[in-house]
């Protein structure tokens, strides 16, 4: 099964196993997080299951929302995890770390993914309206961060579903090399044909813009914390865990922006 199986990673793995149960709040197969009553039935018959979070200001008021998902499924008959966490879960005081020690203690085959930035945020979803503007503003200043592509994400996911070797595993994915965000939106405006500007902001006035645009304060305060830790030069290094994973390279940002911003005017 694929939680979140119409998600950004959700669905790239959905591609590569075409076989398996895609299951949300929206697709074919119903399973909704806060809804307990839609578990059982989308479970029946399932071995391996990928978990994910889709709302993190409902985890960070129920984290349990994941450990008592996955002991269903154990109990239905899951026998190997695979789990999409975050960098910094293994903080106590992280929406996901309970999720981490509930994978980790389920007593069947587990892995889990602490994925860095998502590339294809430039282009499927936070800040492509920012690229299409000519203007993203993000509170990173030139600080640096590996961006990863979701394809790699899925090939490491549907490999740990399926194959063994990975049990056990935490890896922290991330792309080959880092690159400040300044440098990203230029080498998609280079492909692109577009004139885009990293606009440094203050990290208060974004959390009250992302108040303002609808996020609970407390989702966008964490949020603003990951953009910060980039300007202050927190954000990791590139960890060579996708060719730990897969026997070959993380794909590089430019082989991202070639494929998704390489046609001018996209």
């Amino acid at each position: 099964m694929i939680l979140g199986g119409t998600g950004k990673t959700g669905r790239r793995i959905a591609r590569r196993l075409p076989s398996a149960r895609a299951a949300s709040r929206s697709g074919g197969v119903r399973l909704d997080l806060g809804d307990p009553r839609t578990w059982k039935p989308a479970l029946d018959g399932v071995t391996a299951v990928y978990l994910v979070e889709p709302d993190l200001h409902a985890a960070m008021g129920d984290p349990s929302r994941i450990p008592r998902f996955a002991a269903e499924a154990v109990a239905a008959g899951a026998r190997r995890f695979v789990l999409l966490s975050a960098p910094r879960a293994g903080e106590a005081d992280h929406p996901l770390f309970a999720a981490e020690e509930a994978v980790r203690g389920s007593g069947v085959e587990w892995t889990i993914l602490r994925p860095d930035w998502f590339a294809q945020n430039f282009s499927e979803s936070f800040w492509r309206p920012g690229i299409l503007a000519g203007e993203l503003a993000l509170p990173t200043g030139d600080g640096r961060t590996p961006f990863v592509d979701a394809d790699d994400i899925a090939d490491v996911a549907a490999a740990a579903l399926t194959a063994d070797g990975h049990h056990g595993r935490t890896y922290h994915l991330t792309g080959p090399r880092a690159l400040s965000v300044g440098e990203a939106v230029a080498l998609i405006g280079a492909a692109s044909g577009r004139t885009v500007r990293h606009v440094d902001v203050d990290p208060e006035a974004f959390v009250r813009q992302q108040v303002e645009n609808g996020a609970p304060p407390a989702v966008a305060r964490l949020l603003t914390g990951l953009f910060t830790d980039i300007r202050d030069g927190h954000g990791p290094e590139p960890s060579g865990d996708v060719a730990r994973a897969l026997g070959r390279p993380a794909r590089t940002f430019e082989e991202y922006v070639a494929g998704a911003w390489g046609q001018p005017g996209v």
